[in-house]
């Protein structure tokens, strides 16, 4: 998927496909590689999947925080011309989704969260994160997903080189701790936007009560469970993902 990357008008993004757009949000420690499931998948359903390139670690510093990466998805949406986005984001991508979705959502026609943050998270662990020490990260890396082996070394060595990078590694705590900051409890209950919510049962990092609050909060969502899967259902469970998101977006004609 690397090789597909478009730079233009400021934004790094892959797209594919023609028809509805779906807009995929990549989560903090997350690569665009990890929705190659849903973009393979969709596209031949008559939907556009674009995955825009997060300013994670290219923002200034006290520009760091999850309104701003809000903001850039809107200013992305209108340099796209979209209309009736389809926002599909795990982690700390479903953050930004939720809070792009509260702050302009005349332009969001549906909202699908998977492992999101926004009512709680754990994604720092305790001691985390340890610079230089390669096991640890691994065995991080590897507690994401309900089956380790999923953590390939590729996924790891990412997320090593990031944590040893000392500038991304201090806006990657200050991604975490906007983050926590931005709980959106207060907010859900007004946001009636149609919401899908596909959650692993086996989740450590948003355990499944997050999801059951999420489903509870929000006033027009549908919650789906994947069992034996963990923070990244999209990775670890790709055909019955789809499959939901496909029977769901179906069902409501979007």
């Amino acid at each position: 998927m690397e090789n597909e990357l478009i730079t233009e008008g400021g934004f790094k993004y892959i797209e594919k496909g023609e028809g509805k757009p779906i807009i995929i949000l990549h989560g903090l420690m997350g690569g665009l590689s990890n929705f190659e499931g849903v973009n393979t998948y969709f596209p031949p359903k008559g939907y556009k999947v674009i995955i825009p390139e997060l300013p994670l670690y290219s923002m200034p510093m006290l520009k760091t925080t999850v309104k701003n990466f809000a903001k850039y998805l809107k200013k992305f949406i209108d340099y796209k011309e979209l209309e009736d986005v389809i926002l599909l984001g795990n982690s700390l991508g479903g953050h930004i989704g939720l809070l792009h979705t509260k702050l302009y959502p005349a332009k969001v026609k549906a909202l699908v969260i998977t492992g999101s943050s926004g009512l709680y998270e754990s994604a720092m662990g305790d001691g985390y994160p340890k610079r230089g020490d390669y096991e640890f990260i691994k065995k991080k890396a590897q507690d994401v997903f309900y089956d380790p082996e999923v953590a390939t070394k590729e996924i790891v060595d990412e997320v090593f080189a990031t944590v040893n990078d000392r500038v991304k590694l201090v806006k990657t705590l200050a991604i975490a701790k906007s983050a926590i900051r931005h709980n959106m409890a207060q907010d859900l209950p007004k946001m009636k936007t149609p919401t899908c919510i596909i959650w692993g049962k086996n989740d450590t990092v948003t355990p499944p009560d997050v999801a059951e609050l999420f489903d509870e909060l929000l006033p027009n969502s549908d919650l789906f469970w994947l069992d034996k899967c963990g923070h990244a259902p999209m990775m670890e469970h790709p055909d019955e993902f789809n499959t939901i998101l496909d029977e769901w977006l179906t069902k409501n004609n979007f």
